[in-house]
């Protein structure tokens, strides 16, 4: 993808203008030494910086001063006198013009600083004022359309923050959840295990406990009814059925066997 083309204006940023100037300067110095090494040309170069700083390259041995010479003898020996001179006369003039015009910028920048403004008239007065007020609504609109550009990308790059924050919370919230299934899953497992060898090992102590200790059949429910069981079919008498019943009771109480239907 080709650069596009670069308007050639006046740079009004400084700080951008000094930038510029020290690389096109480097530049061109660079071009005018690869010129004279390639083509063997004597070439002699001179540059002044908007500060009247000196930047000079002359590829001839014997010095600037001797290209400068040898320029002003090709030059004026092909010049015709009376032209010559008309020629200075005109560069002369326009020298004098942009001087002054310079010096009226230069009264101009400082009046705007609040320079040099006590001979002012009432009338000069109002038109720097204006003139201040001009640039203070363009600054401050200038500045107003920088601070919302700069707020809206803030809310641009909060948005993609928020964003952001939810993925992770979300992807923390779902690797939470899997562990906590996963520890659940181990403990029960590791558990179930126990439980079945510990209700194994007590049906294994009752087991054993039985069989150490069987249950007598005195201790059950029905206990067996000692002496003469045997059913003899006689007369009923009362009197002797009583006294009969009665001396039994008698025994077994002395023996300490009571029948089974008297428990």
């Amino acid at each position: 993808m080709g650069r596009g083309k670069v308007e050639l204006k006046r740079i009004e940023n400084k700080i951008n203008r000094q930038v510029t100037f020290a690389k096109r300067r480097n530049g061109l110095l660079k071009k005018a030494y690869e010129l004279s090494v390639l083509c063997d040309a004597e070439i002699a170069l001179l540059i002044f910086s908007n500060r009247g700083k000196l930047y000079e390259f002359c590829s001839s041995p014997s010095g600037m001063t001797k290209t400068v010479e040898k320029y002003r003898k090709h030059s004026y020996a092909t010049m015709d006198p009376n032209q010559s001179a008309k020629d200075l006369q005109e560069k002369y003039q326009d020298y004098l013009k942009l001087k002054s015009r310079v010096e009226i910028l230069q009264h101009s920048q400082r009046h705007l600083l609040g320079e040099e403004i006590a001979g002012m008239g009432v009338n000069e007065l109002e038109q720097l004022e204006y003139q201040v007020d001009a640039s203070l609504k363009q600054i401050r609109s200038r500045k107003a359309r920088a601070m919302l550009d700069q707020l809206s990308d803030l809310k641009t790059k909060e948005e993609m923050l928020l964003e952001t924050n939810r993925d992770l919370r979300r992807k923390l919230e779902e690797s939470d959840v899997a562990l906590a299934q996963s520890m659940w899953g181990a403990s029960s497992a590791a558990e179930h295990p126990h439980k079945e060898r510990q209700h194994y090992h007590h049906q294994q102590q009752g087991m054993s406990s039985y069989q150490a200790n069987p249950p007598s059949q005195e201790a059950g429910f029905f206990r067996p009814l000692q002496g003469n069981v045997a059913l003899q079919m006689s007369p009923y008498n009362p009197g002797v059925t009583n006294a009969s019943n009665s001396a039994t009771t008698s025994q077994n109480a002395i023996s300490g066997f009571f029948p089974g239907w008297m428990l």
